[in-house]
């Protein structure tokens, strides 16, 4: 493996704007919850931690012109990005060889928030409906400094910054990329200001995290990102090291939806595999920067974990959220830089407010000075059960392992199988039967076709459930039962818009009818993660749970995280979904930016379940084998012709073995002569596929593609209806389905026949 390091990084929150500033705030003690002064909120009874600057402050800081659509998620990002840049050393050279994965939940929010009204009876304000996704506010933070290799958003609630790190690590271990910018940014939003109060977690007063008179939390918002690097390319570029990256662990609790176990089952499996991956003892561990929220459940929770792991001999523990209140998406990212000044700095940050115990880990009460840290954990917990913990340790110093290149040594990788696959969409559901005989898709708005659920789900669950969710139990029962494989090993998904339906329904009643009487069961569902959060909760499955969220991309980046986990034998088994639903009112929103409802171009609904494995994991012969998957970034004619023969090389198959290439052309003229001006170029020569004029597009369509791809490779033949030409039915062995939908977002993968 390739030994991971921290370059640089930045911060920035209610304690302070950049490192310098947070770490005066840390050692005098000096917290930043104050009463709301930004957010346009009735809720001025609750103590937040706002960062003390307006947008338009950080708009003038940054040199962005003043009329840009700019949502204060991205404004954060960009501002704790310059500082990770500029003290990682990084060019806009450099960062074109460079990943960037941020996470969020939040996104663009607040001003969907601001302008909802606005969208649905007016066009004033119709650039901010194109800013609401996370992926749209990962990219606007990292296009401010130039062009990535390749970018994604993670979105699991309050640990996505800190599975952003797991999944840049990847990449680099990898040899995708020799650095990954990792991180998170959150502004807070009425949305989930309100979505809190109406789960009844908020406290009124200061957050006391494991104090016996804890009440709940208190928000907070800002960014963080990390400049993670390959230890031997930060030797050979002179560049600081400020820790290695040792170990990572994430897991799910499997438990319930909002609360955390009694046991802490979830992030006692985090814990154990960061310390499992660094190869150390429990008792090696110097501090533990605790999630330790402030609520009842989470901070008893997490006590028994860390009581479970680390015996009598629990280390020094303090949670820093009783300083800059719960950043939620950020949190991960900005406890990883205040982890990395104490580390610096030596000493170890009080746990504030802390007086009596009623069973819980008793935390550092004040800040320890002169303090070495050796190997320091950071935990990050999430809705539903989402636990991912992040350990460091000192950099004593690097010795080169290689000459002149960073180029690893040949590493056996297990092959990855593509054993069942489902869909519900505007075909007939949970079948094939569009292969023979497809039903006809109207040009403008469809909605998917719901199978019965009573096979799936009780009557009284499905009540509470909203259309997505009962979808996305109804094809991941359909693909466990294909596979034959019980319990997966991992549940990875990817939705551009998660559950619509449902942050609607929190989100119209809040903007018409005011900040009361809004519905906890709505918000709750309303986090992009609560699918695969509650299918790992109904199988009690505790193994690696992940959500992407970056518009197009988001399942093949669910895809890409899956394939490299099996590939590194890390798990034998993952199910891999692609959901997202679109209700009438957002259709009419996404018509306005024109993502949908272009002439001549239909829409569509998503919800796919691959199950992906190892050769022979059940006796069930697998559809086809995945033989390469890629993202790119705006990539040029050039470097996407390059990356096809890459993969290509990489897969050991030649050009003119690959029959066809499935392409995602939508009806819209914009989109068709992208893909037009592919098969001019770097896909000249390859028969022409296409899979929307079936199920539609909308943000998930790209796992409708592999979908389609891997039933053709099963059934050897690729229906008439399928060709771009409407030539007759064709044989095929191998098939390459490219997404580029929006001529940024890209990705490449080669699907093959030889099982």
């Amino acid at each position: 493996m390739r030994q991971l390091c921290i370059t640089g990084y930045g911060v920035v929150s209610s304690i302070g704007i950049g490192k310098e500033q947070t770490l005066c705030s840390l050692l005098e003690e000096r917290a930043g919850l104050v009463r709301v002064k930004y957010l346009a909120t009735m809720h001025d009874e609750f103590p937040v931690g706002e960062v003390q600057l307006s947008n338009d402050e950080m708009v003038a800081s940054l040199g962005i012109a003043p009329e840009t659509p700019m949502t204060r998620t991205a404004l954060f990002g960009m501002m704790a990005l310059r500082e990770a840049l500029a003290d990682g050393g990084l060019t806009k050279e450099d960062i074109s060889h460079a990943a960037f994965v941020s996470g969020t939940t939040v996104g663009g929010m607040d001003k969907s928030e601001q302008y909802y009204l606005d969208f649905l009876e007016n066009d004033s304000r119709n650039a901010y409906i194109a800013t609401h996704d996370g992926g749209a506010c990962g990219e606007m933070i990292a296009d401010h400094f130039g062009r990535f290799k390749t970018i994604t958003s993670l979105s699991t609630a309050c640990s996505s910054a800190a599975n952003a790190v797991i999944y840049g690590s990847r990449l680099i271990e990898r040899g995708e990329v020799d650095v990954a910018v990792v991180g998170g940014s959150e502004c807070i939003t009425k949305f989930h200001l309100n979505g809190f109060n109406s789960l009844m977690i908020l406290d009124r007063d200061l957050c006391r995290p494991f104090d016996a008179s804890r009440a709940g939390i208190n928000l907070g918002e800002g960014a963080a990102y990390l400049v993670l690097e390959d230890a031997e390319h930060a030797y050979r570029r002179g560049a600081k090291v400020y820790a290695y990256l040792t170990g990572y662990g994430n897991a799910c609790d499997a438990y319930h939806q909002t609360a955390s176990s009694p046991e802490g089952e979830g992030s006692y499996l985090a814990m154990s595999k960061a310390l499992n991956m660094a190869k150390i003892e429990p008792s090696e561990v110097s501090y533990i920067n605790a999630h330790g929220t402030g609520t009842r459940d989470n901070d008893s929770s997490e006590s028994a974990a860390m009581r479970r792991l680390f015996g009598e001999s629990v280390p020094p523990v303090s949670s820093t959220k009783s300083f800059t209140g719960h950043t939620t998406s950020a949190s991960g990212a900005i406890e990883m830089a205040i982890c990395l000044l104490a580390m610096q700095h030596r000493f170890i940050p009080a746990n504030l407010r802390w007086q009596k115990s009623d069973g819980c880990i008793e935390p550092v009460k004040s800040t320890q000075r002169n303090v070495e840290l050796r190997y320091v954990l950071c935990n990050s917990f999430g809705f539903g059960g989402n636990d991912t913990s992040l350990l460091l340790s000192k950099y004593d110093g690097y010795e080169p392992k290689y000459d002149g290149s960073v180029a690893q040594e040949e590493i056996c990788e297990e092959k990855v199988y593509l054993y069942a696959a489902s869909q519900i969409s505007v075909q007939e559901p949970l079948s094939e039967a569009w292969m023979d005989n497809p039903l006809p898709v109207a040009e403008g708005y469809n909605r998917a076709i719901e199978p019965d659920y009573k096979q799936f789900i009780q009557p009284m669950e499905a009540r509470r459930m909203g259309k997505l969710m009962k979808r996305a139990v109804a094809v991941s029962s359909d693909v466990l039962n294909k596979s034959g494989v019980a319990m997966p090993d991992a549940i990875v998904s990817g939705t551009g818009l998660g559950c619509v339906e449902y942050t609607e329904l929190f989100l119209d009643p809040m903007c018409r009818e005011g900040e009361t009487l809004l519905k906890p069961t709505y918000f709750m569902q309303s986090t992009h993660n609560t699918v695969s959060s509650s299918l790992a909760i109904r199988l009690k499955c505790h193994g690696y749970n992940t959500t992407y969220s970056h518009k197009s991309i988001s399942f093949d980046s669910a895809l890409d995280d899956a394939i490299m986990q099996i590939a590194k034998g890390e798990v034998e088994t993952a199910m891999v979904c692609g959901f997202d639903e679109v209700t009438p009112s957002y259709y009419g929103l996404l018509k306005k930016i024109g993502f949908l409802g272009q002439p001549g171009e239909p829409s569509g609904e998503c919800a796919v379940a691959l199950m992906i494995g190892v050769k022979d994991k059940t006796d069930k012969k697998p559809l086809c084998r995945i033989a390469e998957h890629r993202l790119l970034y705006c990539p040029t004619d050039t470097e996407l012709t390059e990356a096809v023969s890459v993969i290509l090389a990489d897969s050991s198959i030649d050009r003119s073995m690959v029959d066809s290439v499935m392409l995602g052309y939508n009806g819209s003229d914009v989109v068709d002569k992208r893909y037009d001006k592919l098969l001019e170029g770097p896909l000249q020569g390859m028969e022409a596929l296409r899979y929307k004029n079936l199920f539609g597009e909308c943000y998930s369509a790209p796992a409708l593609g592999v979908y389609a791809a891997a039933s053709c490779l099963a059934k050897g033949k690729v229906p008439a209806f399928m060709r771009r030409d409407g030539g007759e039915g064709l044989a095929v062995s191998n098939i390459l389905v490219i997404n580029y939908d929006d001529g940024k977002d890209c990705s490449i993968t080669l699907l093959c026949s030889d099982c």
